[in-house]
């Protein structure tokens, strides 16, 4: 029972509920743990159920797909299943693992699973205490690459850039490229020295030298900010 992958659905519509069971059902590593019809249901199943993979539609009475996502501290990995692909960049905005446009088929569906279940692998291996079991310390992280894993001191780091299943680290002393996702990456760091500035980019603000436009300069280093990261960037320095 551990070992299967605990699926929750969340959809107003009964047929497109019925049809995410049935291609789960065709998946052995699958267990739906709940099939919700609204976003207030799915939160209570949330608190009640481990959850691994979480079936996201956005259109929805209440509280939409967007909306909800944007209240969960501990987001599990989300496909969002949709009529609608205006949706699409911010839905990845907010490190979606992919989006099904409806009506979907089961090849698209396993491609979509099969993204989750690589991000649900990497995350598994994930360092994020240090290994001799001291307690954890704000001035560094460890993280795996390459085999080994390395101590990354959070002063040296200058910026994180997404890289598909990967996190590009870019430290002053050196590149890291471990087999985490950037949302993963992400909540290792303290969210009041590392800025989100672009949905591929954090920064380390201590390093920020000046800013100019939509651009972010470290000394030489050029990083853009993104239009729908831009507001909140200033608020967190002041601005």
């Amino acid at each position: 029972m551990d070992d299967k992958i605990n699926c929750l659905i969340v959809d107003d519509e009964p047929i497109a509920r019925e049809i995410i069971m049935t291609y789960c059902g065709h998946l052995p590593d699958l267990q739906v743990v709940a099939s919700c019809g609204n976003a207030l249901e799915a939160k209570a199943a949330l608190q009640k159920y481990k959850t691994d993979i979480l079936f996201l539609d956005i259109n929805m009475p209440v509280l939409d797909g967007i909306a909800f996502l944007k209240t969960l501290k501990n987001q599990p990995q989300v496909i969002f299943t949709t009529a609608y692909k205006e949706f699409a960049v911010e839905a990845f905005d907010l490190s979606a693992c992919d989006y099904l446009l409806k009506p979907f088929s089961l090849e698209r569906f396993i491609v979509a699973v099969d993204k989750a279940t690589e991000r649900l692998s990497v995350d598994a291996h994930t360092v994020k205490e240090p290994p001799s079991g001291e307690p954890a310390n704000d001035d560094f992280i460890f993280v795996r690459a390459d085999g080994k894993i390395y101590k990354i001191m959070l002063e040296e780091l200058l910026y994180a850039e997404a890289s598909g299943n990967y996190t590009k680290i870019v430290t002053t002393q050196s590149t890291i490229l471990p087999g985490m996702t950037f949302s993963a990456f992400e909540a290792l760091l303290s969210k009041s020295d590392f800025i989100r500035i672009h949905r591929s980019f954090i920064v380390n603000k201590v390093h920020i030298t000046h800013i100019e436009g939509n651009r972010v300069f470290l000394n030489t280093l050029e990083l853009p900010v993104g239009i729908n990261y831009k507001e909140a960037f200033f608020k967190q320095l002041g601005l």
